[in-house]
């Protein structure tokens, strides 16, 4: 396939995704106010519910469009693709936007009130911070498309699984300090967390290793 043709097909999908990206920004908004005042230590373990959750079905999409794109993929090769794809896409969608919004927006409350921890502890770099849930997770997903791929549902559920867990991420760092201004930027936030990388993730990651046309996973 041309390049010009697939950055065409790339932006198609990135349009398609953004009505159900707000959606999902939303359903984050609603579950912040919700849960506003959760105790931090809670809103941290509750992220490591929604974020290796996330992880599964991401890798699940990830792994399953390579493999429908690739003739007889050898499973090493599709598990590989299912963690780098996930794993990366993820901490990115997850921590590193999320954490990039909260300094802009000016949120310096820390988990557990240490005020010295290291970026990963800050930033909670869920493959290094809790590597022994999140790469099992994209070890399962990986494998779970191995052997059954599928895209449609898993992408719409990891598309609001990576919302919610930069809902709780953001939590952590408000530490229940609410305010407008922190919650219409969180919104604008939690939109570009989601919408970019789950995108690159489930369409443009796998297609890096393949020639064929997208198909379209939103359909």
């Amino acid at each position: 396939m041309p390049a010009s043709e697939r950055i065409k097909n790339i932006v198609m999908e990135l349009k398609s995704h953004a009505p159900f990206t707000l959606f999902g920004a939303l359903t984050g908004i609603f579950c912040m106010l919700i849960f506003k005042g959760l105790a931090q230590d809670t809103s941290h373990k509750i992220f490591y519910v929604f974020h290796p959750a996330h992880v599964v079905l991401s890798a699940m999409v990830t792994a399953s469009m390579f493999e429908l794109h690739t003739k007889k993929p050898k499973i090493l090769i599709v598990i590989l693709v299912g963690i780098f794809g996930s794993i990366g896409v993820a901490t990115l969608s997850d921590s590193l936007i999320p954490y990039m919004g909260e300094a802009l927006l000016g949120m310096h409350v820390h988990v557990h009130g240490h005020e010295h921890v290291g970026f990963v502890e800050r930033a909670h770099i869920g493959f290094i911070e809790a590597w022994h849930i999140v790469i099992p997770a994209a070890i399962v997903g990986s494998l779970l498309a191995y052997f059954k791929p599928k895209t449609k549902i898993p992408h719409a559920g990891h598309v609001l699984l990576s919302t919610w867990a930069s809902s709780f991420h953001i939590l952590i760092a408000m530490g229940g300090q609410v305010s407008a201004w922190k919650m219409g930027g969180s919104f604008c936030f939690l939109f570009l967390a989601v919408w970019v990388p789950c995108c690159i993730s489930d369409i443009v990651f796998p297609l890096m290793f393949t020639g064929g046309k997208i198909r379209h996973c939103h359909h």
